[in-house]
């Protein structure tokens, strides 16, 4: 029984490195080749796919970095990343203080859950830098574990250590979700603004950062009170947003 045993958890940490491997070989990969597809995308079409009769239609349009708009990249590092220019891939101070507002978010939500009698879930806010957000894209699940939590660690330091942030920045803005089918920022463009990314204005490239978090809800509500204002403030932090 203890060799059995033995014996599973050896093949078990085999498989494991061999994961690694795997992700580190393709991340090395990414200083000269564009992924064609992330995982949060194939989750997007299987997702479609399954749940509704709709074709799903991907746009897409890969951009070098030198072709996309400063202003676009200035305004997703000022409202996503201020430090992404200087920071290791990981941003401590901004994880813990968003485990503190998510264990205020989780007791405030239980109170009012009793108070109601109805399950109300907490607000979540994440601590994420662009790199954690990059690798959890590109080769992760939506889940929330520790498990999956710590692999994306380890990828976010593959990223950073085998690629310069210019290639970083450059794969983020042309693979992350602005709106249904919208992937990357020339496509955010075309779809918005009928023009191309690197012709974006301040105030339009900080409206398509600020719909990051929430893509799909501010496609179906572009006259948001909320989008307008804060776009405003992105353009005001925009002028301090370091390049890469």
């Amino acid at each position: 029984m203890t060799r059995a045993i033995g014996r599973l958890f050896l093949w078990a940490l085999l498989a494991l490195l061999a994961l690694q491997l795997f992700f580190i070989l393709r991340v090395i990969s990414m200083r000269w080749i564009d992924p064609q597809s992330t995982a949060f995308e194939r989750s997007e079409v299987w997702q479609v796919a399954t749940q509704s009769d709709k074709a799903f239609v991907w746009k897409q349009q890969w951009l070098p970095y030198d072709q996309i708009s400063d202003h676009m990249k200035r305004a997703v590092i000022a409202s996503e990343d201020g430090d992404f220019a200087y920071h290791d891939g990981v941003e401590w101070d901004a994880i813990e203080k968003a485990w503190q507002r998510n264990t205020r978010a989780e007791e405030q939500a239980q109170r009012r859950s009793k108070r109601t009698g109805k399950v109300i879930p907490p607000k979540v806010v994440g601590g994420s830098t662009i790199t954690q957000q990059l690798a959890k894209n590109l080769f992760l699940s939506g889940e929330r574990t520790f498990l999956r939590k710590g692999q994306e660690f380890v990828l976010t330091f593959a990223l950073e250590f085998f690629l310069p942030k210019e290639r970083i920045l450059e794969i983020y803005l042309n693979s992350v979700e602005l709106g249904q089918g919208v992937f990357g920022v020339e496509a955010a463009a075309q779809h918005y603004y009928k023009k191309n990314a690197a012709r974006l204005s301040p105030y339009e490239a900080a409206r398509l950062a600020v719909m990051l978090p929430r893509p799909k809800f501010f496609e179906r509500t572009p006259n948001s009170p909320y989008l307008s204002s804060r776009a405003q403030t992105i353009v005001a932090r925009m002028g301090d947003a370091e390049l890469p």
